[in-house]
């Protein structure tokens, strides 16, 4: 059995398929991204997992693609935790999340790929090589435009009495939020990117009020800034987008992308499925 994972910093997509490539289960774990979990904690989270926990000693090949999975020394570690659970699996191959993504949007012509999901990236793939011009700075420095990014925006705002009063009412009566409950899940929490991400819950039904709707188109904005217009493609090239940020926003995406002349082509909410299907056809 082969097991192909798409794994994001808030949850993992498994997809198992059978000696025939047939697809025989789907699943999903806690994400994985080495940045932002303990390493000790990635084998538990797997074994509470009763589906791969019954095909554990059937799986001999693993494609896993996750975020954080950019530097050697955290596919190594992916890589040795992966081992511990799964002791039949004689091909083992972690790559970053982006080259997941440029498979699953690949439609037969080069593109710009963008993840907008709990954090941001970019590539350009031609169809053969992906190419990682920008690095990841990963959600204190970096993620423009992610679920992390407005997350952060909307917290730091209700703090700063920042927000309009209509939202800050709401905000409030939503969360009851204490300043010591989000410093202490924000510098002491396992995993602080997902937890600022999950605000996007409340921006989200709200995304249609003015001041939501600037705040997101500035962050938008600045994604295209940092992790886009340096590639010398990005004027002729269609841009795709995989994750769950790109498709909630993606009216206030596409009209970031139209202000700056940019060519915004498919927005896949879940790529598992696509992924899939290119190593079906390419890879398998």
């Amino acid at each position: 059995m082969v097991a192909i994972v798409d794994g994001g910093s808030t949850k993992c997509d498994w997809v198992i398929l059978d000696d025939f490539n047939k697809i025989f289960l789907k699943t999903e774990t806690i994400g994985f991204n080495p940045n932002n979990i303990a390493a000790d904690l990635i084998v538990p989270e797997i074994e509470k997992n009763i589906n791969l926990c019954s095909v554990r000693n059937s799986i001999t090949k693993i494609f896993f693609y996750g975020s954080g999975c950019g530097v050697a020394e955290n596919c190594a570690t992916i890589e040795r935790e992966l081992r511990k659970f799964f002791h039949k699996a004689e091909n083992l191959i972690v790559k970053e999340d982006l080259t997941a993504a440029a498979y699953a949007a690949y439609r037969g012509n080069p593109a710009i790929v963008c993840i907008l999901g709990t954090g941001s990236n970019s590539c350009f793939f031609d169809g053969k090589k992906v190419k990682i011009k920008l690095p990841s700075l990963g959600f204190l420095m970096g993620d423009e435009g992610s679920g992390s990014a407005i997350g952060k925006q909307v917290v730091r705002r209700f703090f700063m009495q920042k927000l309009p009063s209509d939202l800050h009412s709401e905000f409030e009566n939503t969360y009851h939020l204490t300043i010591e409950e989000a410093l202490k899940n924000m510098y002491h929490g396992s995993r602080p990117n997902a937890y600022l991400a999950d605000f996007n819950k409340f921006v989200v039904e709200r995304k249609e009020h003015p001041y939501f709707r600037q705040m997101i188109l500035e962050e938008m904005k600045n994604f295209f800034d940092y992790h886009v217009l340096s590639y010398e493609e990005s004027q002729t090239a269609e841009i795709n987008f995989i994750g769950s940020i790109a498709y909630y926003y993606e009216d206030i995406l596409r009209s970031a992308a139209s202000e700056l002349h940019l060519n915004v082509g498919q927005i896949v909410q879940k790529p598992i499925e696509s992924l899939v299907n290119y190593h079906i056809q390419y890879i398998l």
